[in-house]
């Protein structure tokens, strides 16, 4: 729950509000929260820019219902049809599954803390993440070494 002007405003609300607009073709910054986007989203430190949702691609980040059960901001890994295969970028086996029409909108950027934009579009984010895709099974290493240089940074 959030408080504006004394009112009362859920994450639903938020969420349901951020979807019409990037619907009606209006970029939103919207804050992504967890691990599941590391290492090319920082959860709780980062947001990212959504926009009005495009004929999916493999690579495309986007926000999407799946299961039949929640939202998440995942990157798009197969398209069979009308079925997105989903998975974050940090996680290391779990796969999401939803329907073309349950893409909600379309993440474009990736915003810092310190209001610097970089674009998760560009043929060298692309690049990487396809690459990071056949990482797949030495990640957990890799993210392994990540969170360990980010906290010595941090010291």
């Amino acid at each position: 729950m959030h408080k504006e002007n004394g009112m009362a405003t859920s994450d639903s609300e938020i969420l349901s509000e951020a979807i019409r607009l990037a619907g009606e073709g209006i970029s939103i910054t919207f804050p992504v929260n967890g691990r599941s986007m590391l290492p090319f989203i920082v959860g709780g430190k980062e947001s990212v820019i959504l926009e009005k949702p495009r004929t999916p691609q493999v690579g495309d980040v986007v926000l999407a219902y799946v299961e039949n059960c929640r939202y998440v901001i995942h990157r798009i890994i197969r398209i069979e049809g009308e079925t997105i295969t989903l998975m974050g970028d940090g996680n290391l086996y779990g796969v999401e599954h939803c329907r073309l029409q349950d893409i909600k909108a379309t993440a474009t950027h990736v915003v810092g803390a310190n209001g610097k934009k970089r674009s998760l579009d560009s043929r060298q984010s692309r690049r990487r993440a396809a690459l990071w895709l056949k990482l797949r099974p030495v990640r957990k290493w890799l993210l392994l070494v990540y969170r360990i240089i980010r906290k010595v940074k941090s010291l």
